[in-house]
């Protein structure tokens, strides 16, 4: 315990010594001051034609993900003492924001009974669509490989639905709970942010939100599948590829980032003036915000 503490003191001091270069500063504040900029200009345009709020008050959820990766990852990037708890900060909202992009999309076939009736009609009929299968006069939704050796196909209908509700909702649950597991771990100066190490709390969490996350991805694709003829008129394919993009390739940025760094791969001039493995996810996603504005 007394051993847990001091290493949280030196690190503390550290944190408190460290400035961020200017250059990394005035970079990261122009990109995120441009996404902010065109963040607030879809918002305010969302706002002034707000008819269906049923629909468009999830996809402002959704809108808004990108402002507030933004603004916490600058927050983070220029006062790393408090990364921990930004990224968590982060993380809960990234959780949320997955949650209201599959409410929206259910929003666009009419709310959720509309929804599991289309579900059903969809079960009843033959489809010649890549994912689906015709099995005893039922369409299924077929797995890729390797998810097709450990899973039945789903039957297209209200359990299917409620599969991919789960599967949304549990991936909000893990996030929290690992949130707070995060906060209390860190406390005791054994959570090792970025570490892989069997003693360090970031290992553990690391891997269940990598499962958990996953799996939320896995319903949701599932999910567009099936619907993507019936909303072919909103254009979905964009807003869920620019969407998975941030959740999945954001977080996979950050556990390459701590491999590469634990295994002594990042000494280039960058990485040496940012010194922190957090610090460089946090100027990467402040860059990487504008290309989803």
């Amino acid at each position: 315990m007394a051993m847990a503490m001091e290493l949280a003191d030196k690190l503390l001091l550290v944190l408190r010594s460290y400035s961020l270069p200017v250059w990394a500063t005035i970079i990261s504040g122009l990109f995120v001051a441009v996404s902010l900029s065109l963040s607030i200009y879809l918002l305010l345009n969302h706002l002034s034609a707000y008819k269906n709020p049923e629909e468009q008050k999830f996809l402002v959820g959704v809108v808004l993900m990108v402002p507030i990766y933004a603004i916490e990852s600058y927050i983070s990037l220029v006062n790393p003492t408090i990364g921990v708890d930004i990224e968590i900060l982060r993380d809960g909202y990234e959780a949320f924001a997955m949650y209201c992009f599959g409410r929206y999309l259910v929003a666009c076939l009419g709310g959720e009974d509309r929804t599991i009736e289309f579900l059903k009609k969809e079960g009843s009929s033959g489809s010649d669509a890549p994912l689906l299968g015709n099995a005893s006069e039922e369409r299924h939704v077929n797995h890729p490989f390797p998810m097709n050796y450990m899973l039945n196909p789903w039957p297209v209908g209200e359990w299917f639905y409620l599969v991919v509700k789960f599967g949304l909702v549990q991936y909000m649950i893990i996030k929290t709970i690992c949130a707070l597991l995060a906060v209390i771990l860190e406390s005791f100066g054994v959570y090792c942010e970025g570490e892989f190490k069997w003693n360090c709390g970031y290992s553990y969490t690391a891997m269940a939100l990598n499962f958990s996350q996953s799996w939320a991805l896995y319903c949701l694709v599932q999910f567009y599948a099936v619907i993507k003829d019936e909303l072919a008129h909103i254009k979905p394919l964009a807003k869920f590829l620019t969407f998975k993009s941030i959740v999945f390739l954001t977080w996979w940025q950050g556990v390459a980032i701590a491999l590469l760094s634990s295994w002594g791969l990042l000494r280039g001039p960058i990485a040496q003036e940012l010194q922190f493995k957090s610090s460089i996810q946090d100027f990467i996603i402040c860059i990487e915000v504008v290309t989803c504005s």
